[in-house]
């Protein structure tokens, strides 16, 4: 033994080979923690000083390699300035140098995911040979940064610009056959066989059959463009860059501009680039906002892992009742993650429109390379379409998802309930009706909860699981379970009107409409709000969520709420449901919409929108767009803190997520209450007393207020 430790040991092999292995003791992956690099630090500091040595191979006793650095360290360390944030890249960066230069070759053995630092210790080595199961990639833009220990440096130097700019601004895993197409490995092998073409392969370097100085000489050089071609170049992916980013992530861009600057220069000088521009965007909002995402997320899957252990049983066989749009989605996503479902309708012709929208979302992925036609079929023979309750004995859990109508919805639920076993979980995707009023029209309402699904099913990622009065703790775990094997992010939430998604959206939609009535422009509103985040503004996603349906629920939320939520005016949107103009499922809402040559809606402009609103809003009014914002998001904001203060929602981050998930808030923003903390409570008060005439929706909750006074955050 060469050098051991709780992170990683070195040993020696026959043929004076030594190994450093990865193998963070008390971690089921490993990461490049504080405890990590000085560990890496000493393994070096060991190699040196044995005598002899002709290779190293590096490898991991996990089933990953290295999935990165440690997030959670991050958090600190971004507050604590460029300092000391550049110190600790510096560390690192001193290995991975330590590690290129030893006076003989390296070859790692990439047998899982190697991501972030893990994909960066990669390329400090001289021969890379993946497992055709691992994946590579350095995704750090996605968190607000860029690579901080050399890959804006050593990856253009060995794949290309070109190439180096995709994998960075993009952020995305890369397979072993794409890593190898554009030169990122030097060669692939089954997993079996990793190691044995890993060891061969630093055989060859080490008997002189390979070329490991010229690739060193490379990575430490500049890159070989000339100033014409670098300034077309990067000018031509800057603009790409730009595009695809948006103007609120400044990590792409930032990661391009580093490659640029520092292309003419050595390592050294060039790390010292990188590492600037690493501590300049650490410390920025939208960083701490994406990683709290990030936190966030793990935070949300611990506790959905958490439920699975409680669940009494996997699900293995599940059933919607209620076909159509809603119904087909739900029974293809269902059987696309491998749980066969039987899709009951009252009529044939609904069942046809199950299977057409289940058979159109598979058609789209065999087209895409996604997945193959026998595949295809495989996913349609496991959902059963069916008139009849036959079999249903068998089901584990039922998800109604018939009309939203309390009368329909009891009717068929008990019903249902004499179908199933005495132990089969009932849930409906309901987006307003109380769980608890549901469940009156049962025998067993421990065995009902809520499952709200988003629209469109496949591609919204949010499902609320919903707590009735009476509903138990095996009914929740045994719903996440499913949600989570249907790859959707579970969000556990209390019963009340609307629940937790809902509930805070109509807010806010209250005061789009308040806006209209003092003489806003809707098309304004719209640009103001998606210039600050969102993926479609309020008119927009009215139209989108369908106006009747929207008029429904807010007339559900005012009777649940009528405090704040009551309106004492008629709203440009009753104006539009009164109209028959419902959005774009009919065509035509705020806006009207036209099939373009693919045969998706587009959105265009229409007078009559305006003419029809004409008697219920305001003269033409200008408002600062920082004056809308606030009007639209502290109804918002105030909601979802009541939300928290009740126990509707468990944790800040599950709220946060739960909007980013299923509204499209804007996750450089990290979700409310990270934008709560962001701008400040004192902002938020300021705001909250210049709007106290728009109603209680702007006044602050008492917990808020309790912030305020105690200086204190959410996070």
């Amino acid at each position: 033994m060469i050098y051991q430790s709780d992170a990683l040991t070195v040993t020696r092999l026959e043929g004076d080979i030594a190994e450093l292995n990865f193998d963070l003791k008390g971690e089921s992956v490993n990461k490049l923690d504080r405890a990590t690099v000085n560990a890496l630090t000493a393994a070096l500091d060991a190699l040196e000083a044995e005598p002899g040595l002709k290779g190293l191979l590096l490898t991991s006793a996990k089933p990953v390699f290295i999935v990165g650095a440690d997030i959670t360290e991050f958090t600190a360390m971004f507050g604590a300035g460029a300092e000391q944030i550049s110190g600790f890249t510096g560390v690192n960066n001193d290995n991975l140098n330590r590690l290129q230069n030893l006076p003989y070759p390296s070859c790692v053995a990439i047998n899982g995911f190697a991501l972030g630092g893990g994909f960066e210790v990669c390329l400090a080595c001289d021969f890379r040979v993946m497992s055709s199961a691992a994946k590579v990639g350095l995704p750090e833009t996605k968190l607000g940064i860029l690579p901080g220990w050399g890959g804006t440096v050593r990856l253009p130097r060995i794949i290309g610009v070109d190439e180096a700019v995709t994998w960075i601004a993009t952020a995305k895993d890369q397979r072993a056959d794409n890593a190898l197409k554009v030169g990122a490995v030097d060669a692939v092998a089954e997993p079996e066989q990793l190691r044995e073409l890993a060891l061969a392969t630093l055989a060859n370097a080490v008997a002189g059959k390979l070329d490991y100085s010229e690739r060193r000489r490379a990575k430490s050089s500049p890159l070989p463009m000339n100033d014409t071609e670098a300034t077309m170049a990067f000018f031509t992916m800057k603009a790409m860059v730009q595009q695809q980013a948006g103007r609120n992530y400044p990590a792409p861009l930032k990661a391009v501009d580093v490659i640029e600057q520092a292309r003419g220069m050595g390592l050294e000088d060039a790390l010292k680039v990188e590492a600037a521009a690493f501590a300049e965007l650490a410390s920025t909002d939208v960083a701490a906002a994406l990683v709290g995402v990030f936190l966030s997320d793990q935070l949300l899957s611990k506790k959905a892992r958490g439920w699975e252990k409680k669940a009494d049983r996997k699900v293995a066989r599940a059933a919607v009742l209620g076909a159509g749009i809603m119904g087909g989605g739900i029974a293809y996503q269902s059987a696309y993650k491998g749980v066969p479902i039987r899709m009951k309708d009252i009529n044939q012709e609904g069942l046809d429109l199950g299977l057409k929208e289940a058979n159109k979302l598979l058609t789209k992925r065999v087209d895409r390379g996604q997945m193959s036609a026998s595949q295809m079929g495989e996913v349609l023979t496991s959902i059963d379409p069916t008139l009849s309750y036959a079999g249903f004995e068998d089901i584990d859990i039922v998800v109604e998802a018939v009309v939203e109508n309390r009368k329909v919805k009891l009717a068929v639920l008990a019903e249902t309930e004499q179908q199933v076993s005495e132990d089969t979980i009932l849930a409906s995707n309901t987006s307003t009706i109380s769980i608890t009023r549901l469940a009156e029209a049962l025998q067993r309402p421990q065995n009902f909860c809520g499952m709200h699904f988003f629209n469109p099913v496949h591609a919204m990622p949010l499902v609320e699981v919903i707590r009735g009065e009476k509903t138990s703790d095996t009914a929740i775990a045994r719903t996440v379970a499913y949600a989570t094997k249907m790859g959707k992010k579970a969000v556990v939430v209390k019963d009340c009107p609307g629940f937790l998604v809902n509930r805070v959206l109509f807010p806010y939609f209250d005061g789009f409409s308040k806006l209209l009535r003092d003489g806003a422009d809707f098309q304004v509103v719209d640009r103001v709000m998606e210039r600050w985040g969102w993926p479609m503004g309020p008119a927009y996603l009215l139209d989108v969520v369908g106006i009747d349906t929207g008029v429904h629920a807010g007339e559900v939320m005012a009777e649940g709420f009528p405090d704040r939520m009551k309106l004492d005016f008629k709203t440009a949107t009753e104006v539009m449901f009164e109209h028959k103009r419902y959005g774009q499922k009919n065509g035509k809402g705020f806006y009207d919409y036209v099939p373009d040559k693919r045969g998706k809606a587009r959105k265009t402009t229409t007078e009559e929108s305006y003419e029809l609103i004409a008697p219920v809003v305001g003269e033409r009014t200008e408002f600062a767009d920082e004056d809308i914002v606030a009007r639209m998001m502290l109804p918002m904001a105030t909601e979802m803190a009541r939300c928290l203060e009740e126990g509707i929602v468990g944790t800040p981050a599950e709220a946060d997520l739960a909007l980013l998930y299923g509204l499209g808030f804007p996750p450089f923003r990290g979700g409310i209450f990270r934008w709560l903390d962001t701008v400040g409570m004192d902002y938020i008060a300021e705001a909250s007393q210049k709007f106290a005439d728009l109603g209680k929706s702007y006044e602050l909750t008492e917990g808020m207020q309790a912030k305020r006074a105690d200086a204190a955050t959410y996070y």
